[in-house]
């Protein structure tokens, strides 16, 4: 077995760990539509889902359509979505980028990404200014849509990082495409949804920044960083390297 082919496999038994404990496959938290997913991404940077979601839905109750946010003031914008971090920017971005879609579309809606291939719709949603990696895979995966995208948010990147399927050093962004090579191609959107939310749901429960509880970790027999955590300290010991075997 090569070390591509290693990985994989070592990325299926951390799914099916994962998977035991959490329960998959794991229901979906919504079912909005790609446009409305896109909102809610662009606001859920860097702030929490209860103060992003009060933003969002905001956003709707004070506007009634996306039409509307796109041509509102930018203050008013900027006021529905101050439950956010940095409403000032987030509000003309929001505004930017729908302004963007009609552009190129001729009208808000991103329905027409269902007949496209996931590297291509990935593709046109990035050359949006401000849709990075996160948010085009989310808007894919997570909306209606339904299309096998890989998301990582800073959970997942620090389990995957943690655990070694990644190498140390690797930012979120570049990540995505990374990891997402190490699944199936013929994964259905439910396991790559499940993928991403197991490693994010571990995370949140178990891998912590700080203190992360090694010792009651499902998959620590599988964690080098665990294991050199919990491993005796000596004078000269020094962290092993995540799987060697795998990288370089």
């Amino acid at each position: 077995m090569d070390k591509p082919d290693a990985l994989r496999a070592f990325a299926l038994q951390v799914h099916d760990r994962l998977c035991a404990v959490y329960g998959c496959p794991i229901p979906y938290f919504h079912d909005l539509d790609p446009l409305s997913e896109l909102v809610s991404s662009l606001l859920s940077h860097r702030t929490t889902n209860r103060s992003s979601g009060q933003a969002f839905k905001e956003l709707r109750r004070r506007f009634g359509s996306w039409e509307a946010v796109r041509d509102a003031p930018v203050a008013e914008v900027q006021d529905a979505v101050s439950p956010c971090t940095w409403p000032e920017q987030k509000a003309p971005r929001v505004q930017q980028v729908l302004r963007e879609v009609t552009e190129r579309r001729g009208e808000l809606s991103l329905e027409f990404l269902a007949e496209m291939p996931v590297p291509d719709a990935r593709a046109w949603l990035e050359s949006i200014p401000g849709v990075g990696p996160k948010t085009s895979a989310a808007v894919l995966l997570f909306s209606r849509l339904r299309m096998p995208a890989l998301p990582v948010d800073s959970h997942h990147h620090r389990v995957a990082t943690r655990l070694g399927l990644l190498p140390d050093g690797v930012p979120v962004g570049p990540a995505h495409a990374r990891l997402e090579a190490l699944l199936p191609a013929d994964w259905s959107a439910q396991q790559v949804y499940d993928h991403h939310e197991v490693l994010m749901l571990h995370g949140q429960k178990c891998c912590f920044f700080r203190s992360p509880a090694c010792a009651r970790c499902p998959v620590l027999d599988l964690c080098p960083t665990g294991q050199a955590r919990l491993a005796p300290k000596t004078a000269d010991a020094r962290p092993a390297d995540p799987h060697p075997d795998l990288f370089g």
